[in-house]
């Protein structure tokens, strides 16, 4: 039986878990070098992040049967809603008329309709990548010091989060083998092609529950529902460098998840379609979407 992981992770992110009051450095706040346009994205931001509470809910739903993964969403529910909480901290402090309502917060409170765990985990840990990248952005593109380095912090945050999902992608392709690859090769070709879309591929901008479209997804439910795809191409503008950098992380890890090189989306699909032959020749049926 694979031992359990969530020991082992608990232990490494609380050897770098940051303090609110200690580790961010409030004093050093500059009135000044901070638009009324960067904290309007501050509070978006600090919805989203608050969005972690549906997720979390979600993931013990679908992961009933995995007592291993669950443990772990103390963990990352947890480090999630600190996100929403310094945010919101900052916005008290400086920009109080901007300080989400508990009805802006409880907006992106939802059920998420059931969904296959194996592609959920997949999804998750290509959003944690993504939002890595994001953040790092807005850092550079915030000129006040404070939310600078609060951007920071969430940044690389979300960096270790991504390998702790990874792990458990690990786990699972030694538990259920062709199966997870199938299900983990599926989902990084959709979130590793954000550059053929329109849309912000990500978790929060994706649809989750049926009979709430198109009213259902997180994005959709903020104050402002148009803001993200500002934030990225105009304001931190998010451009094709950037996303190049996140499809590289993408298959940079799926290559050592998978022990076999990927240097484009397309050599993924084609793995993505050898595997699925390969299952379908052993008489197993992938996963439904």
């Amino acid at each position: 039986m694979t031992p359990l992981l969530y020991p082992d992770i608990f232990r490494s992110l609380e050897s770098v878990r940051w303090n609110l009051e200690t580790d961010v450095p409030w004093a050093d706040f500059d009135d000044s070098l901070l638009s009324q346009e960067q904290a309007q994205t501050i509070k978006m931001n600090a919805i989203t992040e608050w969005s972690a509470l549906p997720a979390t809910e979600m993931f013990l739903r679908d992961n009933r049967g995995d007592s291993d993964f669950s443990a772990f969403m103390s963990v990352w529910f947890f480090e999630e809603q600190k996100h929403a909480l310094v945010l919101m901290e900052y916005l008290r402090r400086f920009r109080p008329d901007l300080v989400p309502t508990e009805e802006e917060l409880h907006a992106v409170r939802f059920e998420f309709d059931p969904a296959p765990r194996l592609e959920t985990l997949m999804m998750h840990f290509c959003g944690e990548v993504r939002l890595n990248h994001w953040y790092r952005r807005a850092s550079e593109w915030h000129t006040e010091p404070v939310i600078k380095a609060i951007y920071r912090l969430l940044s690389q945050d979300e960096a270790r989060h991504g390998g702790a999902y990874l792990r458990y992608m690990k786990k699972s392709l030694s538990e259920l083998g062709d199966t997870a690859r199938a299900a983990f090769a599926k989902i990084g070709v959709l979130m590793a092609s954000a550059k053929r879309t329109d849309k912000a591929l990500h978790p929060t901008n994706l649809h989750v529950n049926q009979s709430l479209f198109p009213h259902d997804t997180v994005q959709s439910r903020l104050p402002d529902p148009d803001w993200l795809e500002h934030w990225l191409d105009v304001q931190i503008k998010f451009d094709k460098e950037w996303e190049t950098k996140v499809v590289e992380r993408i298959l940079h890890n799926l290559s050592l998840l998978f022990e076999r090189t990927f240097t484009s989306v397309q050599d993924l699909n084609r793995y993505r379609k050898e595997i699925a032959a390969r299952l379908k020749a052993s008489g197993a049926a992938p996963q439904p979407a």
